[in-house]
């Protein structure tokens, strides 16, 4: 069995081609496995696996949770909320008191960005960051990328746009990172207020016209305005971002080509999309859901494979 580079997942940074490229083939392998009448495998069997959520999740966490089940993995769950961190306790005491009962895997979700990073480096399990802050989010990236494949094939020289909030945007980091990997060229696209000032020496184009990026691109990723991160005003009103930057039926129509339309979630309905393009054909999103345990699956399994290495 090919192995991953790296002993934990804590970003796309972190990983090189080969890696992205072994856990999108064993994820279709997982798809397989998933999608037939017993879903079961005994892959993870004896591991226990600790979800750690200090931020709130649906998609995520859940998609977590049941892809470790469908690996017969044991399960604890953690919510920052309910513990000992309200509290006091520092994150470095509160997965040491978790590792003590035995635990091989971390899947954690934080607000602060590097918090994965810090803990590999303190605790003796493997991680795979969930989510750290607006810094990354490697298996909404892993997840976005395998939905791609599944529709366009390999992703080498394809166009992919990333509207939105990127300046507070986990998603479109890993993203970036993820598609230039596998050959992908990307542009971002959204007021510039919400478009980070160096994003330019990562090797992407900034286009503020929304039409134009579309009419570019082979496939849009939607991102929703994050304003749980914004603590001041970036544009004027949610009507005026909608009218300048929100994808309706009208203007999916209106291109030149069909192209393939994503959403990490959750979704701001009327906000950066409308109803009738989100339930569209051109619409992946419930895909990216669906893809998104198959990948997760993925990830667990090939790290759980280094285990004492």
């Amino acid at each position: 069995m090919s192995h991953l580079s790296v002993n934990h997942l804590l970003g796309i940074k972190q990983l090189n081609k080969n890696d992205i490229e072994l856990i999108l083939s064993t994820a279709a392998n997982f798809k397989e496995v998933i999608n037939r009448p017993i879903k079961k495998v005994p892959s993870l069997r004896d591991i226990t696996v600790a979800n750690l959520f200090f931020e709130n999740s649906t998609r995520t966490r859940l998609s977590f949770e049941l892809a470790q089940k469908r690996l017969s993995a044991d399960v604890i769950n953690f919510s920052a909320s309910n513990s000992s961190v309200k509290k006091g306790e520092t994150l470095v005491d509160t997965v040491n008191n978790i590792l003590a009962m035995k635990v091989d895997m971390i899947v954690m979700r934080h607000a602060s960005p590097g918090a994965a990073i810090y803990l590999s480096k303190k605790v003796n399990a493997r991680i795979v960051n969930a989510g750290d802050g607006a810094h990354e989010h490697p298996t909404q990236a892993l997840l976005d990328a395998f939905s791609m494949q599944e529709k366009l094939g390999n992703l080498k020289g394809k166009k992919i746009v990333i509207v939105g909030d990127i300046l507070h945007s986990r998603v479109a980091l890993s993203n970036i990172f993820c598609l230039q990997k596998l050959g992908a060229q990307v542009k971002v696209c959204g007021p510039l207020t919400l478009i980070p000032k160096h994003i330019t020496s990562l090797g992407v184009q900034v286009e503020t016209d929304l039409v134009k990026a579309l009419e570019w691109c082979d496939v849009a990723n939607m991102l929703r305005i994050q304003l749980e991160r914004q603590d001041i005003r970036y544009f004027p009103s949610l009507r005026e971002y909608t009218m300048m930057y929100g994808l309706n039926k009208e203007i999916l129509d209106s291109l030149s080509k069909k192209i393939v339309v994503m959403h990490p979630g959750p979704i701001n309905r009327g906000v950066e999309i409308t109803s009738d393009v989100a339930d569209s054909k051109q619409s992946i999103i419930l895909e990216q859901v669906e893809n998104g345990v198959a990948v997760r699956m993925a990830v667990m399994f090939l790290l759980a494979g280094r285990q004492g290495s």
